[in-house]
């Protein structure tokens, strides 16, 4: 089956050229995202790769009502904005209930459902009604295959502008796997396909901003496993200063690291696309 193109902004997804979702977990004071923004278009500048901003308004899915879960969606979306405006990227969040798809779509280029979300009939609908790209991510308690049900739901809602990315699956308690398979499966559904690299290191049940929430230290060989595999693009969410983030503070990537971390994903894409047409797939 050939893979559908998808257009954001200036950015086809789904073509021989990888690239890249980033920005801090969770919208946060302006000078934070900012300077997020500012480095952001410093490296797809310098390294020729296009990315798609990306911050949540909202974090409905905390494990405590103490934990920050965002400005809420009109203040989130204005910040959207400022940085669309300034910067010029195209940007992303994730939406959490149907009555926030229309407004956050006045502003964002992909509306995203969180995995959590990703068989929830009515959110599904409306982001697709939209018009929008929408990125639905893969849930931890589903089949890679499998969703070919919430892609069903957005094109019998009559879109087909759709990514696919996978962020793990639950593996016994609190841990994720991730599984090169699921990019195999999800590809065959004919859409891009995106490895959101610092959700598959989370640890559930451990707060985030504790230093054992999050297993940095597979991040490399999670991204060079994955991008060898053949995903169109990568997720990486990216802070100034990630120990003092407020959500995901064990997972996120140093945005002034994102450049070197990317060189071997950009040099292993590029050998991907050169032996994809060659491989040998047994009877």
């Amino acid at each position: 089956m050939s893979k559908k193109i998808v257009k954001v902004g200036n950015i086809e997804c789904g073509t021989d050229d990888l690239f890249v979702i980033s920005g801090p977990c969770v919208i946060e004071e302006e000078s934070i995202m900012m300077k997020t923004a500012e480095k952001l278009r410093e490296v797809s500048e310098r390294m020729k790769i296009k990315i798609i901003y990306k911050s949540s308004f909202q974090k409905d899915n905390r494990s405590s009502l103490k934990y920050y879960n965002g400005p809420g969606l009109d203040k989130g979306v204005k910040m959207l904005a400022k940085i669309k405006e300034q910067f010029g990227f195209s940007v992303l969040t994730d939406i959490h209930y149907p009555d926030q798809a229309k407004a956050a779509a006045e502003v964002v280029d992909v509306l995203q459902i969180p995995a959590y979300l990703c068989m929830q009939t009515d959110l599904m609908v409306a982001a697709a009604k939209t018009g929008r790209v929408v990125n639905i991510k893969h849930g931890q308690f589903l089949a890679p295959d499998n969703m070919k049900h919430p892609v069903t739901k957005c094109n019998e809602a009559g879109n087909d502008q759709i990514i696919l990315t996978e962020r793990g699956y639950t593996f016994g308690y609190n841990d994720l796997i991730v599984d090169p398979r699921s990019f195999y499966h999800m590809g065959k559904l004919g859409y891009p396909v995106v490895f959101d690299i610092t959700h598959s290191i989370r640890k559930y049940g451990i707060p985030s901003a504790s230093s054992a929430g999050g297993a940095r230290e597979f991040l490399p060989v999670l991204s060079r496993a994955g991008v060898a595999a053949g995903v169109d693009g990568v997720f990486i969410e990216t802070h100034p200063t990630p120990e003092t983030a407020l959500c995901d503070a064990a997972s996120q990537l140093c945005v002034y690291d994102l450049e070197e971390f990317l060189k071997p994903l950009i040099e292993l894409h590029a050998i991907q696309v050169k032996y994809r047409d060659r491989e040998v797939i047994p009877a």
